[in-house]
């Protein structure tokens, strides 16, 4: 090998070198611009009040209108189950300030046609109906009755809608990760007793993922301050791919003060804006 040859060989190295150096700094540039861009929403919205952040959670959940077959199972402390196959519909109204939402007990057999009617207003306390086919009539479920159990499960019936957040005062604790998830923290505590005990708990501290606002996680202290349900988001799925509308899919809410859990799971959920507004009404709750 000639000595020309060697110099020329190390004179093209030294400038694919110099080539990969100008390469790697270009990379190493965008990686961190796209890391800041990444970083900067986050870092923003860790200043936002909590408030603000839980109300981005609502919104990402609101849907025009929704179809869904759920399964509840509900375990007791012995680890004995029931299964409850579940149909829902909702649909919004007055421009998203009112959310109908109808559920209806398909089985067992003995709770088969139980139907839960929901009108969740934003800046109002809602109307809820419930309609027992035993009793052939619906009945209204009142303030002092929401922090009760729906159906036997651990789901409170205030847990059936967002609460009016008007009634609570927000604190935002930073961020935690819960199962990988990077979430704001966020406590709420209720402005007075009674709200308190509507809703029947003195703090709920939820985790609201930072990239979606989807919630994640909620930990329950009820009225004397003690720790009593957490709820866990196994699952989330964008539903309303356009407007990037998100609803939790697979929830287990576990009590930790009796040893019960109760697990929501939809197997079907379908976007459906169109649906029938006779569907949302009293009369219809009462169709078996």
């Amino acid at each position: 090998m000639s000595q020309k040859f060697r110099i020329t060989n190390i004179v093209k190295i030294a400038k694919i070198t110099k080539k990969n150096k100008k390469f790697w700094i270009k990379t190493a540039s965008f990686v961190l611009l796209n890391t800041l861009i990444i970083i900067y929403p986050i870092e923003a919205e860790s200043k936002s009040t909590g408030k603000e952040i839980i109300q981005k959670s609502q919104d990402v959940s609101q849907l025009k209108g929704m179809e869904a077959i759920s399964e509840m199972t509900i375990i007791d402390k012995k680890g004995r189950s029931r299964i409850r196959k579940i149909a829902q519909i909702s649909k919004l109204y007055d421009n998203g300030n009112l959310e109908k939402k109808l559920v209806r007990f398909l089985a067992p057999a003995d709770i088969k046609g139980t139907g839960l009617l929901t009108f969740d207003y934003k800046n109002k306390d809602d109307d809820i109906w419930l309609f027992m086919p035993a009793l052939r009539k619906s009945r209204r479920i009142v303030s002092s009755e929401k922090a009760k159990n729906f159906m036997g499960s651990e789901f409170s019936y205030a847990d059936m809608t967002p609460p009016n957040l008007e009634d609570f005062n927000f604190q935002n604790l930073g961020t935690e990760e819960v199962e990988g998830v990077i979430c704001h923290k966020i406590k709420m505590t209720p402005k007075k007793e009674d709200i308190a005990d509507e809703n029947g708990f003195s703090q709920k501290i939820s985790f609201i993922d930072v990239k979606i606002f989807v919630i994640r996680k909620a930990v329950y202290h009820d009225l004397s301050g003690e720790l009593h349900k957490i709820l866990m988001v196994k699952e989330v799925k964008e539903i309303d791919k356009e407007n990037h509308k998100y609803r939790p899919t697979h929830l287990i809410m576990e009590n930790k003060q009796n040893g019960r859990k109760s697990i929501l799971k939809m197997n079907q959920i379908k976007y459906s804006p169109k649906l029938e507004d006779k569907y949302f009404t009293v009369r219809y709750l009462e169709k078996v």
